[in-house]
């Protein structure tokens, strides 16, 4: 999002058509991505999983296909809404949907019980949370060889290294009349911090990525903005033609304009216990 705050106590204004926005322009996840996932954890069809900050199901459903069942949690109900939808459009029947937040780990917990869990996924939505007590909260439910992955799905359209994201930043900031220089978790010191924050907790810290590039039209560039707004800033129906056309400017004489998206993936692992000792009498 453009700006921040905490998901456990904030609004964040992802309801009302930011979910359709959010579920029709925000980039999905690869296969690669979700095959590092399965490979890092040793994910099998006997495995829970659980999605915290699952938004539509963009990582849920996808993982819903390597696992057992997944719970998907978000802390607003319209994404919950678009993401059964989602599902039940899509054929997924594995998913259960919580309306809950990072801080209702505990209560996921005491339901699942200790070492029950194969994987917790957060794509995207770190954050908005206070990641230290979200791994430590995570720790006990995980089996064995389980962890937690983090998933940043691409630097925010406004901070590529790019001649159209540089005017498409200076446009935001005087629009929004505030600076847009949030990565959202996908920047390199917010990525440090987390892989220092899952030592500390005592996990053994994994890295992969996903590098790909994709097209965007005039629709997705815009629409992909409006997603990242927060219901409380989108422009109403009658200014969005203005505010197209501000951003074709930007992006003319061309159509379309490439994105790189780096998909960082940084994976806590519990540590396997020790193989039993066989002593002789």
């Amino acid at each position: 999002s453009v700006y921040g705050a905490s998901m456990a106590i904030a609004d964040l204004g992802f309801r009302g058509e930011i979910a359709d926005l959010y579920h029709r322009y925000r980039h999905g996840y690869r296969p690669a991505v979700l095959d590092a996932i399965t490979g890092i954890f040793g994910l099998t069809n006997d495995d829970l999983a659980v999605d915290v900050g699952c938004g539509t199901g963009q990582l849920t459903l996808p993982i819903a296909a390597r696992v057992r069942a997944v719970i998907g949690v978000d802390p607003e109900r319209d994404m919950l809404q678009r993401a059964r939808d989602a599902a039940r459009d899509a054929g997924v029947a594995n998913v259960t949907w919580m309306l809950g937040a990072d801080i209702d780990l505990p209560a996921i917990r005491a339901l699942l019980g200790d070492g029950s869990v194969g994987v917790v996924t957060v794509g995207q939505a770190l954050h908005w949370m206070d990641h230290r007590t979200l791994f430590a909260n995570v720790a006990p439910l995980l089996r064995p060889g389980g962890g937690i992955a983090v998933v940043t799905n691409g630097t925010p359209l406004w901070l590529h290294d790019t001649d159209w994201s540089r005017a498409l930043r200076q446009f935001l900031e005087q629009w929004l009349n505030t600076e847009v220089k949030s990565g959202c978790g996908t920047d390199d010191q917010s990525q440090r911090r987390y892989r220092e924050a899952l030592a500390a907790a005592g996990y053994e810290v994994h890295s992969a990525a996903v590098d790909y590039d994709v097209e965007l039209t005039l629709d997705e560039l815009v629409g992909g903005l409006y997603s990242a707004l927060g219901v409380d800033r989108l422009p109403p129906p009658s200014e969005r033609p203005a505010v197209a056309e501000q951003v074709r400017r930007i992006i003319a004489p061309r159509d379309l304009v490439t994105e790189h998206v780096h998909v960082a993936i940084l994976a806590g692992r519990m540590r396997r216990p020790p193989p039993a000792l066989c002593l002789r009498d």
